[in-house]
């Protein structure tokens, strides 16, 4: 009797293991193709949140750290778009943008501090929102932007007050960061969509710089996972560049639209169920 219910007591341990292993399978292959598909939008249009916070939330990590894990996964492509626009920067001046550097790291850091007080109740609640308000944005994006260059002259240009907003959100949740950072140049009375970019892009850079270090000392980054998806991410955005010229606009969007749209419904039946 006692052989049979050690015997018993294995098979059950085997079968366990099986189970785990294959969810781990599964859950890699996941994360890697969410990261993939990211990289893709990313270098495409933006949207790359959308795939993969959602991602890592349905594999089990707890929100606030998938929030966190997320923006390392995506780190490696505000890196390369920054280097992209080197030349672009360099027109900006080394004054200004230290400036403006300045102000959006202090509000990077602030939004991250915010996120890692923040419980997972809470940032569960609000997370369907914000994934609505950034797919909303993104969708009315041009409009934003043609809104933002009527309003140009009520704006002051470089106004500290609005870049560091804009930075804590992006420290706190980027979805739809540079949409919203493009918008808010256009009220500085930028018009150099180039410029515009590169700045962008850079901004982007030094509030991702931020929020990887704050999270990463807070210890919130799950880095097998973040390892695996700066992997996916960095190939899907080498992969999006002949992509990017090949699609329709209109395609993309409606792409990163629909996206954005089915998991903030996920998220929104999460949050009710």
């Amino acid at each position: 009797m006692l052989w049979f219910e050690k015997r018993l007591l294995s098979v059950g341990l085997a079968s366990t293991l099986v189970r785990r292993e294959c969810k781990f399978m599964v859950d890699s292959f996941l994360l890697l193709c969410a990261a993939f598909a990211a990289g893709i939008l990313n270098t495409i249009a933006g949207g790359g949140t959308f795939l993969t916070f959602p991602a890592l939330v349905f594999t089990g990590v707890p929100p606030v750290i998938a929030n966190a894990t997320s923006a390392v996964a995506v780190f490696p492509g505000y890196l390369g778009g920054a280097a992209g626009f080197r030349g672009e920067l360099a027109k900006i001046g080394v004054g200004r943008l230290l400036r403006l550097v300045s102000v959006t790291l202090a509000g990077g850091l602030a939004g991250s501090l915010l996120l890692m007080v923040s419980s997972n109740e809470a940032f569960s609640f609000i997370i369907p929102f914000l994934l609505l308000g950034a797919t909303l944005t993104f969708l009315f994006g041009e409009s934003i932007r043609s809104w933002a260059m009527t309003r140009s002259r009520t704006v002051r240009s470089d106004g500290a007050m609005l870049l560091f907003l804009v930075s804590a959100y992006g420290g706190y949740f980027n979805g739809g960061l540079g949409i919203v950072l493009l918008a808010l140049f256009a009220l500085w009375g930028m018009t150099d969509i180039h410029q515009m970019n590169g700045l962008k892009n850079g901004l982007s850079l030094a509030i991702s710089v931020m929020s990887v270090t704050a999270f990463s000392l807070a210890g919130l980054v799950e880095w097998p996972q973040a390892a695996l998806m700066m992997v996916g991410s960095t190939f899907g955005g080498y992969v999006g560049a002949p992509i990017a010229r090949a699609m329709p606009r209109l395609v993309v969007r409606g792409i990163v639209v629909a996206v954005g749209v089915s998991m903030s419904a996920i998220f929104f039946f999460r949050l009710m169920s």
